[in-house]
């Protein structure tokens, strides 16, 4: 889906740069051969809960939400990669086996990363069902469970 790559190449863009206005976010796109109007990014960037905060020399720049910074650039971020012992793909859900006593916790860090790939989960003692929302692609869904927990299919894939 076009809409997702979309949004998640904004949020790269965003923590990566210093932006200040759209047309530059919108170069920025087109650069990474994603194109679409003004429109529609204003809307991405309301969905995606994007504000401008003063950038110290006057100006103002773009930045994303604290809950989205919160989960990859905290120091005090939780490591909860080598609990995930397993990915399950079954019906356009994902599947997350974990060991005993850590799903709850798993799925909470994943809810609470408010990714708007994912609609929710519902986890168990040692299963998680990740639960996307409509035309999310499994691609997509991975795309995102690394943007969540990084280096997460490089330790599945040792396992």
């Amino acid at each position: 889906m076009q809409k997702t790559k979309r949004l998640l190449a904004i949020e790269k863009i965003i923590s990566e740069a210093r932006i200040t206005t759209q047309e530059e976010l919108l170069k920025k796109l087109k650069g990474k051969g994603i194109s679409c109007t003004q429109a529609t990014l204003s809307r991405n960037l309301r969905q995606l809960g994007v504000g401008r905060i003063p950038d110290g020399a006057g100006g103002y720049r773009y930045s994303l939400p604290e809950s989205t910074r919160t989960v990859s650039d905290s120091p005090m971020r939780l490591n909860i990669v080598p609990v995930i012992l397993d990915i399950i793909e079954a019906k356009g859900m994902l599947i997350i086996r974990t060991f005993p006593g850590n799903a709850n916790n798993t799925a909470l860090y994943i809810d609470n990363a408010g990714r708007y790939e994912i609609a929710g989960t519902i986890a168990g003692d040692d299963t998680i069902l990740l639960i996307p929302r409509d035309g999310i692609s499994s691609h997509q869904l991975h795309s995102c469970l690394e943007i969540i927990l990084p280096g997460l299919h490089e330790q599945i894939r040792k396992k």
